[in-house]
């Protein structure tokens, strides 16, 4: 005879199976029918595993691919375009976040050529600083623009409630925030609760929407430093897509590893496949440890022999950075002159 614990367990599995979860034009259209917990688990585990040594050992070929001198400026300039420039700290203040704006749009003072980052990331009560610096600067970065994005959903560890991540979300985006990047809730994400995580980036997603109908673009962070496994980053980055996704992040920077070139090659693998499957493009944002404009090449030529040139534009691809911004700049003199110019020659962080 069947115990009550076990009747019990049983009938709790079955009713979490049968849960309908929010609706999500791409997970429907996906998934098909109605869309519950079970059919939603039984996609994301029916996904092909992670070959770990393919995937390493492609990524490190990758890394080792040179470009012509020619092409370094290219390069180089290509990278400051794409550059998310962030300040994260519990000790910004509203004067940080003007000089941040004021490097984002002219990065080297002594070069007027020099390209505008993408972006300013902050923290969301930092948003009206922003954008009040970027003045008639703040705009699509497709356009030459510079965008405000904010950090949302109580980054970076995720741990709120519902209620608060969409009030954070959306206070940012009524302060005129361009861009969202919200953190997925790891724990419920481990612990296999796969239907929490996407009804909370359905509903985020939701939160992003202006009253007149336009939406902030969504970054979905992973922190696949915390998922332990490629198996999980696979998972992780179709259910962020699923739950309409217009970018998928690797990272907030806080915990280590952050961005490294497996997992983002794996990340572009993701979006190459959903690209395949439906038409659309869904950016990657690696963000956190690359500092050297050696990597940023490395991620670059990652990105081109993975996806395509066409995904190397800001509303595709982006780096998140601080430091990084320097390291292009000393570069970029150098091919200017001819010799490396020292650290103060660019602005401090």
């Amino acid at each position: 005879m069947e115990s009550p614990v076990s009747s019990h367990t049983v009938s709790s599995a079955a009713a979490d199976a049968a849960v309908v979860l929010a609706p999500a034009e791409r997970a429907v259209r996906i998934l098909g029918g109605e869309l519950t917990e079970r059919s939603l688990r039984l996609h994301l585990e029916g996904l092909s595993g992670v070959d770990a040594v393919g995937l390493e050992q492609r990524a490190e070929a990758l890394g080792t691919r040179s470009i012509k001198t020619t092409s370094k400026a290219w390069a180089l300039d290509k990278i400051i375009g794409l550059i998310d420039l962030t300040t994260l700290e519990g000790a910004d203040t509203p004067g940080k976040v003007r000089s941040l704006v004021a490097k984002g749009l002219t990065p080297d003072p002594s070069d007027p050529t020099t390209p505008r980052v993408a972006a300013v990331c902050v923290y969301g009560d930092m948003v009206p600083d922003a954008v009040a610096a970027l003045g008639v600067a703040h705009g699509d970065p497709d356009d030459g623009m510079v965008s405000v994005a904010a950090v949302a959903t109580a980054f970076p560890s995720g741990r709120a409630s519902l209620r608060v991540k969409l009030a954070d979300t959306a206070d940012a985006v009524a302060a005129g925030a361009d861009e969202i990047d919200m953190v997925i809730d790891r724990g419920a994400f481990l612990a296999g609760r796969y239907g929490q995580v996407f009804e909370q980036i359905v509903a985020v997603k939701e939160a992003c929407r202006r009253e007149d109908g336009s939406s902030a673009s969504l970054k979905v962070i992973l922190e696949t430093g915390e998922l332990n496994t490629y198996d999980n980053v696979r998972r992780a980055s179709w259910l962020a897509i699923l739950a309409g996704g217009d970018f998928i992040k690797t990272s907030t920077g806080k915990v280590a590893p952050a961005a490294t070139l497996p997992v983002t090659l794996l990340m572009l693998e993701v979006v190459r496949d959903w690209n395949r499957l439906t038409g659309e493009r869904i950016g990657v944002k690696p963000a956190g440890g690359i500092r050297t404009s050696k990597d940023a090449i490395k991620y670059l030529v990652t990105v081109a022999e993975t996806v395509g040139e066409q995904w190397l534009q800001p509303h595709l691809f982006r780096f998140g950075a601080s430091s990084l911004l320097n390291d292009v700049l000393l570069q970029r003199q150098k091919l200017t002159t001819g010799r490396y110019s020292g650290p103060d020659y660019v602005t401090l962080d």
